[in-house]
């Protein structure tokens, strides 16, 4: 085959009618020129295998320029130009292998590479990468290697790693990468190595990881981590990983063992800001690199379960105090002692020496802040105030300084209030002062925001002592489901429901019209369905009736919500001074009496629904006659007292019109119209 190189000269554009008469050209070589452009009508179709185009100042790929060379090109090189948009489906070349490095693109859309299904190396970096978009790669069903470090990267999401599934090397280092999205690695589960260094990660969540069973190999060197979930690095037990140079300190203080779920790692912690060590901190290590941390206590047996100290132990800042008297026999017994160096800082008087050489009763009493008093777990409710008390003492008169934290997080806003005093412990004749010092947080005003788990941390210049976490909850309950006003037949079911919801969960409770003694209860008519959240009474009278309570209590508090009971006694039937007109739309009192008052209801029905309309009938004395009554309706129009020239009294005929306007099953006017006359004979029925 045909070769041409061309590299290093001023070549400015490529044309067919140039490389038409090498019809067998399949290597070309046109790096360091001054290429601005590829067309469509650069390249015949040739049996083009390797073509190199790094080093130029083309900008832009022409739709279509590279259909003459699907069949054959292997190797193309674009890195070092000026390339800032990828067009989609512009390479169409399903035996290619890629090189776009040192360019300036900004952004990848979806499906730009899907025609490179054999595509098994993607190099991108050191462009200007801040976009890529969902399904970016799609189609690199092949692809092992994707080089995407050097960009401005914000995110890592399976949006744009989605069709990845070959992949096994991921570079994103140097971007500014401050979150993985959960759910990130579902798409590329085969994932061995991962680069993310010198990034802005502060967490490691539990899902940062999630589904890597694979991985064994992982930087995240040089970021800002502080924050490491219990389960971050559960499933990863071939790991070995990199976490130097972040701003480690408190995950690893205090934290039950961040790396527990792991087997054989070997992880570098180099450059952190660790300044003690508990006995959980490395439980799951094999090795440790804890240079360059400042380490200056080490709680009992930390280090059982390492086999390797050499480098753990590499350390000139330890306090020596009683509580260090454990570590040189352990490690004599280990036989460790010839590859461990660690001398004391703290105090004095020790400073320098090698912490083997300390003889036992020179060991300091504990100028690190000792905890006394821990923040105690509380219930509050909505709106009341809450306090927090936490205490710590120490040998020392170095300056203190006091945190909280809720759920990991310093609340820098708290309203804290500090104070000191001396106390003396000891047996009598060997007594000593140490100085006390509690931290107290106020909460104010408690919302359900509050909720969570609080921390005090107390330091001084010899380390940081960490209380137990205390949960706050703050939970008045709230209803899920309340019961509504309703109107019945006598000797129907009543159902009534009620739900609601807090922590812990709150009891239901019924009463009747503020008691818990009822007819229903009492007559066993009364069912409750606490799974349903349903109560029932069966069979209903008139006694029913009646304000219905639902109450939910827990240890927060208690709510309750209302409902009516409203019980219709049988039907009204025509008889002498009863009634109806106008197909049942009008009820006709005569010579209304005290036995007519009351309310009364129009029920209107259809296949849709059912609507009730109320009114209330009250029946008055007749102050016109002594043994009379006088009637009146809710708004009565009109007055029917007095007395005509005839001598007629009042007698009333009371019509009760319900005046209906229907859309839908909707009862729009209820109206009482009443009419009277007047007849001397009878005084003693009152009209209205």
């Amino acid at each position: 085959g045909v070769c041409i190189f061309r590299a290093n000269n001023r070549i400015s554009g490529i044309s067919e009618e140039q490389l038409g008469p090498f019809a067998s050209l399949e290597t070309l070589d046109l790096s360091s020129n001054k290429i601005v452009e590829i067309k469509t009508s650069s390249f015949p179709a040739l049996p083009l295998m390797n073509r190199f185009l790094c080093n130029n100042r083309i900008s832009s790929l022409e739709s279509g320029w590279s259909t003459n060379l699907a069949s054959t090109l292997q190797v193309l090189e674009l890195s070092h130009n000026r390339i800032s948009n990828i067009p989609a489906r512009s390479f169409q070349l399903p035996n290619l292998q890629h090189d776009l490095s040192r360019n300036q693109i900004r952004r990848v859309e979806g499906l730009t590479f899907q025609d490179l299904p054999t595509l098994r190396s993607l190099k991108l970096q050191k462009n200007r990468l801040s976009g890529l978009m969902d399904g970016a790669f799609f189609g690199l069903g092949n692809m092992e290697v994707r080089q995407l470090g050097f960009n401005n990267l914000t995110e890592v999401s399976k949006g744009w790693l989605y069709g990845l599934g070959a992949l096994q090397q991921l570079h994103l280092e140097h971007n500014t990468i401050s979150r993985i999205q959960p759910e990130t690695w579902k798409c590329c589960q085969k994932l061995s190595k991962s680069n993310l260094s010198s990034n802005h990660l502060s967490r490691l969540e539990e899902s940062s990881f999630d589904g890597l069973s694979l991985l064994d190999e992982l930087h995240v060197g040089n970021n800002r981590v502080s924050f490491i979930a219990g389960g971050a690095f559960r499933g990863l037990s071939n790991l070995q990983m990199d976490l130097q140079n972040n701003e480690i300190s408190w995950t690893i203080e205090d934290m039950n063992g961040p790396f527990s779920a792991l087997e054989r790692m070997k992880t570098f912690l180099q450059g952190n800001q660790i300044r003690s060590v508990t006995k959980k901190s490395f439980s799951g290590l094999d090795e440790l690199d804890l240079n360059n941390n400042g380490i200056m206590s080490i709680q009992a047996n930390a280090f059982s379960q390492m086999k390797n100290l050499q480098e753990c132990l590499n350390t000139s800042s330890l306090l020596c105090d009683c509580q260090l008297k454990w570590l040189p026999i352990w490690v004599e017994e280990q036989s460790f002692l010839p590859c461990v160096n660690a001398s004391c800082a703290h105090p004095q008087m020790l400073k320098g020496r090698s912490v083997f050489l300390v003889r036992q009763e020179e060991f300091v009493d504990f100028p690190k802040p000792k905890i006394t008093v821990q923040p105690e777990t509380q219930s509050a409710l909505k709106g009341t105030n809450v306090t927090f008390v936490c205490s710590a003492a120490s040998s020392s008169d170095s300056p203190m300084t006091f945190a909280w934290k809720k759920d990991n997080e310093v609340l820098n806003d708290a309203e804290i209030h500090n104070q000191a005093h001396l106390r003396v412990q000891g047996d009598a004749g060997s007594e000593t002062e140490v100085t006390e010092y509690t931290t107290t947080l106020q909460l104010r005003n408690v919302e359900f925001s509050n909720e969570g788990k609080y921390q005090c941390v107390i330091s001084n210049h010899f380390g940081s002592s960490y209380s137990s976490k205390a949960r706050l909850t703050v939970n008045l309950p709230s209803f899920t489901k309340t019961p509504m006003d309703l109107t019945i037949r006598a000797g129907a079911m009543a159902r009534l429901e009620c739900a609601a919801t807090g922590h812990p969960s709150p009891q239901i409770a019924w009463q009747k019209d503020g008691g818990t003694d009822f007819p229903a209860a009492r007559e066993r008519r009364m069912h409750v369905m606490p799974e349903d959240d349903v109560f029932f009474i069966a069979g209903v009278k008139t006694e029913d009736i009646g304000v219905y309570s639902c109450t939910a209590q827990n240890t927060a508090g208690v709510i309750s919500a209302n409902a009516t009971l409203t019980v219709l006694d049988s039907p009204l039937v025509v008889t002498e001074r009863h009634f109806f007109a106008a197909a049942n739309q009008l009820l006709i009192i005569v010579d209304a009496a005290e036995v007519d008052a009351g309310k009364y209801t129009c029920e209107m029905s259809n296949a849709l629904g059912t609507e009730r309309g109320n009114v209330r009938l009250a029946v008055l004395p007749n102050p016109n006659c002594d043994s009379g009554v006088q009637s009146g309706a809710g708004n009565v129009m009109g007055s029917g007292s007095g007395a005509d020239d005839d001598g007629w009294t009042t007698v009333g005929i009371v019509i009760i019109a319900v005046v209906c306007c229907v859309v839908g099953t909707s009862l729009v006017w209820v109206v009482i119209i009443y009419h009277t006359r007047r007849r001397n004979e009878d005084c003693s029925v009152t009209n209205t």
